[in-house]
């Protein structure tokens, strides 16, 4: 294959007398004329100082930039936007954060369509930049590969963001001075890195590795090491591969391969985002991929890791015994994952793993099959008459597999948060969070601050949550997400009043309003819907166009 050929895209833009002028604006940004002949490598940063997150990624670009100069390729660095849900969490500003997965996919396919790279690389840290631009390289469909921005290392004592949101809680019930709120702000985030439990950044980042887009141990790195810049100088050499091969996303993002990340996701107790940005990204990649193959898939994998919200481990110390590897090839060995799915190596996920160690015998963070923390899926998809077309439970076993108990409606997060803080919910209590949906937020906001304000206030184990908007991948306890339809559409969970019994079984995968089918059908047909929150601007834009949270809150399948 000729050099030319690697430039599939690139010759439109810079070959020919007629091209000149656009020669010309790139000698400007320090081409020179050999870099002409040479493949163009678009590296999508999403550098930002709005986040510790992300705030490390400028300088991971320039090692990406670095590899794939010394590839033969040339790197151009470009940026797309980043949010913060840590920071927004609670607010109004919260509900861009799902929008802002999108605006990512469109950023990547607008700059790479645009600009006519050959290949991309797409570097993420926070939660939604990593399923954005997983779409948008799949929108493109180049020879593309991620580099995650990689974890944070954990405060004293252990802490990290989840303890300051529990913190608040524990204030509120005079379990935490002032003092001691004060300590825990200023020392849970040390520096630069995504949010350290297995919460969304690092599920998604673990569920990119498994689907074979990321290179070997890119999802278990810390932020600031030598191995993370090794990461991204390798990932060069790996995309330069890919272009000479011709492979895209589009020959390893396969049906087998999101059936892999799934496993992972499960074994590894990942956040029930993971099911909204996966179903997402296999519509993106036109693969076949529904709410219920989490429910088939979810019967065949146990969850075996230990790790934060639920359990006691960050991911820097799951990266001190080897990662997610050696779990990836115990389960291949067991039959759970299939190893023939080709990845960014140009080898199947069964040749990465060959020469990879087991943990270390006397590790704990992840269980053996034997003795596994719960036998089955704790994501766990629920239907009935509270949820037709399905919702998403995280459920560990450790919170019981089922909870009933007296509806306390709240028409917004805010609402339910003060009630949480004020003492008006009580034990037995089943909180109704309604109206935060993709589209009657909108935006579909992540409800961090009620199930961490709940742990913190010691009610735990006593009341259940349930919403039409989505958690954070830090929110444990007995908490139903993704109920669909949404309120804003219709769905039962807007005619729910205070004082109706709610049930949810996770061993039966159901969620019942326990009201007669003629009172449903009587409090449906007076239900009025409301008018939008906003008619103007991107969120707007958002509610027009987003599906159901069963459908992956993609804002392209209709148009």
């Amino acid at each position: 294959m000729n050099n030319k050929d690697l430039r599939k895209y690139s010759k439109i833009v810079v070959d020919g007398v007629e091209q000149a002028p656009s020669r010309s604006m790139l000698r400007a940004v320090g081409f020179e004329d050999s870099d002409f002949s040479k493949p163009q490598i678009g590296i999508c940063s999403t550098w930002s100082m709005v986040t510790p997150c992300n705030m490390h990624i400028d300088k991971l670009a320039e090692h990406v930039n670095k590899g794939t100069d010394e590839a033969g390729g040339k790197g151009i660095i470009y940026n797309a936007i980043t949010i913060s849900d840590g920071i927004s969490m609670g607010t109004e500003g919260m509900k861009y954060s799902l929008v802002s997965r999108e605006v990512i996919a469109d950023s990547v396919e607008t700059v790479s369509g645009c600009m006519g790279h050959d290949a991309i690389i797409a570097i993420g840290g926070c939660d939604k930049n990593m399923p954005g631009l997983m779409m948008g390289l799949s929108r493109l469909n180049r020879p593309s590969l991620f580099v995650y921005g990689g974890t944070i290392q954990p405060g004293p004592n252990h802490t990290n963001i989840i303890s300051v949101f529990e913190a608040v809680g524990g204030h509120a019930a005079g379990n935490v001075s002032d003092i001691e709120l004060k300590q825990i702000e200023d020392t849970a985030i040390p520096g630069p890195g995504s949010c350290g439990g297995m919460y969304t950044a690092n599920t998604m980042a673990s569920a990119i590795e498994a689907l074979g887009m990321s290179l070997p141990n890119s999802s278990a790195q810390d932020a600031i090491s030598k191995e993370k810049i090794g990461d991204c100088i390798n990932s060069g050499e790996a995309i330069m591969h890919l272009i000479q091969n011709d492979i895209k996303p589009s020959d390893i993002m396969t049906r087998g391969a999101f059936d892999n990340a799934i496993k992972v996701t499960i074994a590894l107790g990942g956040s029930t985002n993971a099911v909204l940005h996966l179903l997402a990204m296999a519509h993106t990649m036109g693969v076949e991929l529904e709410l219920d193959d989490f429910t088939r898939i979810g019967k065949q994998v146990p969850m075996l890791a230990d790790l934060k919200p639920s359990g006691k481990y960050l991911m820097s110390e799951l990266i001190k015994i080897g990662g997610i590897q050696p779990l990836m090839k115990t389960m291949l060995e067991v039959g759970i994952l299939d190893g023939s799915c080709l990845t960014v190596t140009g080898k199947t996920l069964e040749e990465n793993l060959a020469t990879v160690a087991p943990y270390p015998t006397e590790q704990d963070i992840i269980r053996p099959f034997d003795n596994p923390i719960k036998k089955d899926s704790h994501l766990v998809v629920l239907r009935g008459n509270l949820a037709p077309t399905g919702s998403v439970a995280k459920i560990t076993g450790k919170e019981g597999l089922s909870f009933t108990g007296n509806a306390r409606v709240f028409e917004s997060e805010e609402g339910c948060l003060k009630g949480i803080l004020d003492g008006t919910v009580v034990k037995d209590d089943v909180l109704v969070i309604r109206y935060e949906g993709p589209k009657g937020a909108p935006g579909m906001r992540e409800m961090l601050s009620p199930t961490s304000a709940i742990m913190g206030k010691g009610l735990g184990e006593d009341v259940a949550l349930i919403t039409d908007g989505r958690f954070s991948g830090g929110s444990h306890g007995f908490v139903v997400g993704h109920v669909t339809p949404e309120a804003f559409d219709g769905g039962p969970i807007a005619i729910v009043k205070n004082g109706d019994r709610i049930s949810i079984d996770a061993e039966s995968n159901t969620i019942s309003l326990e009201v007669s089918d003629d009172e449903i059908k009587i409090r449906l047909k007076s239900w009025q819907k409301p008018d939008p929150r906003y008619t103007r601007g991107v969120l707007a834009k958002y509610a027009a166009t987003v599906t159901s949270a069963s459908e992956g809150a993609v804002t392209d399948k209709y148009i």
